[in-house]
């Protein structure tokens, strides 16, 4: 049972797909995100009172840039798994075809 699939082979080439996607897409973000992009600005919910804060602002602002770039960075991480775990699904769907006929 160690060698049996999870899902079937389409499911497990989509997911290989997404995830693969979602990684680059996600990374980016994360490397844009900690390099405190101003095209990003509009991407963040910024609470009021760190507008109202005249003394560090700008570096509340760039804290939250670097939380929101690494909750980017993290889900990449789980798309590494899933895209793991979707290979080996393929893996083994293919495997399971040639050992049926």
């Amino acid at each position: 049972m160690a060698g049996a699939s999870c899902c079937g082979p389409k499911l497990a080439a989509c997911g290989l797909v997404l995830s693969v996607w979602a990684v680059i897409m996600l990374a980016m973000l994360g490397i844009f995100f900690t390099t405190h992009s101003a095209t990003l600005f509009e991407d963040m919910e910024i609470p009021e009172e760190y507008m109202h804060n005249e003394s560090n602002a700008l570096q509340n602002v760039y804290d939250l840039y670097n939380k929101v770039g690494y909750n980017c960075f993290i889900a990449a991480g789980i798309y590494v798994v899933i895209g793991i775990v979707s290979f080996y699904n393929v893996r083994m769907n293919k495997r399971n075809e040639y050992l049926v006929r």
